[in-house]
């Protein structure tokens, strides 16, 4: 019985001896189990191609390869012999079974505090577990791995088309390279598409309506209903803060109690809409129409628009008994023929304010403005404890 010694292609360490029988696929097929590679071939120690089991000797030293081309194993053996004090640079890294020739230059130098410059920083320290050609394993992903290792080479963040930057990201995360995870991130945010800022149509806004239980809140804050068409719709108590309904037409819509602070309204038509009680604090509705309006709760709810601009706004005809308009503008508004009965305005801004025909009884004027405004066909007369502090 014939013995040989074999070693993995380009080394001579690790070597495994092994008994010769049967053909030469049951030599490599013990030579694959004792080496865990997948051999495919031996050479002799010239590096001959072994194609018949015949050629070989008792105690011949063979290399097995795995299909690549021989290598001679002195090369090995001369690295192995260098001085104690000739620590190269060069290493190789195996990331997920991909091989990356680098320097331990380029891996510490250029993020000191990174893993990998902690991993490489001192030769006699590197501990990495090594496969059988000596490259250190890692497992990460090599594609996502490659950016990163041109980066630490040249500074520059490059990534081919094709390379998803939310992998590359992660990646730079694990191995603790900060700087290049901010442009990362930075690269991905441009990389995004623009936010949809379209505004929210009529059928979209119906199909909310329908799928929200009619105990349910429905929360519009801030959404963009620019233009949109909401005539006729149930709109009672949902939350419109900050929206811009600017142009909208909320024709005959039921706002009852709706929430529209600081909304804006601007240029929108809310002509013969219902908005009993309403909160409209600090809102834009500057040219909007509001005619022929509903802001009277039968139960005593009070609308409020204090401190809304509601200047050249055409509020005729409407019911405001008991409206807070406190320290809101209605320069050059329309509100003749309206119910302004106990109704707050002081501190209003009521300059050039067509207010006639309407019913001030009871109502606050106090610290108003009403330079220019007229008062004439009043239903009430207008006592001046009314507008005088």
């Amino acid at each position: 019985m014939r013995r040989v010694t074999l070693f993995v292609n380009g080394t001579s360490k690790s070597g495994k001896v092994v008994a010769v029988y049967g053909t030469l696929a049951d030599l490599l097929s013990v030579a694959s189990s004792k080496l865990g590679i997948r051999a495919s071939a031996l050479y002799n120690g010239k590096g001959g191609l072994i194609d018949d089991i015949a050629l070989i000797r008792d105690d011949d030293v063979l290399y097995v390869s795995e299909g690549d081309s021989f290598i001679d194993p002195q090369e090995d053996v001369k690295t192995a012999e260098e001085p104690s004090g000739a620590n190269t640079d060069w290493l190789t890294l195996n990331i997920g079974g991909r091989c990356f020739t680098t320097t331990r230059t380029t891996l510490v130098n250029k993020e000191p505090d990174s893993m990998l410059a902690h991993m490489f920083q001192d030769r006699e320290l590197w501990g990495n577990k090594q496969d059988p050609r000596g490259a250190y394993l890692i497992d990460r992903s090599p594609e996502y791995f490659e950016p990163i290792l041109n980066y630490l080479r040249h500074g520059q963040l490059i990534v081919n088309e094709g390379i998803n930057l939310l992998g590359v990201l992660e990646e730079a995360r694990f191995f603790g390279i900060e700087q290049l995870a901010e442009q990362l991130e930075v690269a991905i945010k441009n990389s995004q598409p623009p936010e949809d800022h379209s505004p929210i149509s009529r059928k979209e806004f119906v199909r909310f309506l329908l799928a929200t239980p009619t105990k349910s809140e429905l929360r519009c804050q801030g959404l963009n209903f620019s233009g949109a068409d909401l005539s006729r719709l149930d709109l009672r108590y949902i939350n419109f803060k900050m929206a811009n309904l600017s142009r909208c037409n909320l024709t005959h819509a039921n706002l009852c109690c709706a929430n529209l602070e600081r909304a804006d309204l601007s240029g929108a038509n809310l002509e013969g809409a219902n908005l009993q009680g309403v909160k409209m604090l600090c809102s834009n509705a500057e040219g909007a129409s509001l005619r022929g309006c509903n802001f009277e709760d039968p139960s005593g709810l009070k609308a409020n628009l204090e401190g809304a601009n509601l200047k050249n706004v055409d509020m005729e005809g409407s019911q405001m008994t008991g409206i807070n308009l406190r320290v809101a503008t209605l320069k050059n508004a329309k509100l003749k023929n309206c119910n302004l009965r106990g109704a707050t305005l002081a501190g209003t801004d009521l300059e050039n304010c067509d207010l006639s025909g309407c019913d001030l009884q009871e109502a606050n004027l106090r610290g108003s403005n009403v330079k220019g405004a007229i008062f004439e066909e009043m239903l009430t007369p207008l006592h001046m404890s009314q507008s005088v502090r």
